[in-house]
């Protein structure tokens, strides 16, 4: 079982994707709070901390317009 940690960056909801695939978690959760960063400002911005393993996608924090929700669920 391998496990994917991902960041992934939209400007607008179901828009065309940025994503970069990290082996480690630490390494995905930087590029998440950079992009938090430089880009959590826009109105219609979505960035997401995801973990995937056997094809299924954690999404453990989000950023939007109205702030970061996480998610600690499995």
């Amino acid at each position: 079982m391998v496990t994917k940690n991902r960041a992934r960056l939209q400007f607008v909801c179901d828009g065309p994707v940025v994503e970069g695939d990290m082996a480690v978690p630490g390494t995905a959760q930087d590029r998440y709070t950079e992009w938090v960063r430089l880009y959590g400002a826009g109105p219609t911005v979505v960035i997401q901390l995801i973990a995937e393993t056997d094809g299924r996608e954690h999404v453990s924090r989000k950023w939007t317009a109205a702030g970061e929700v996480a998610n600690s669920t499995s």
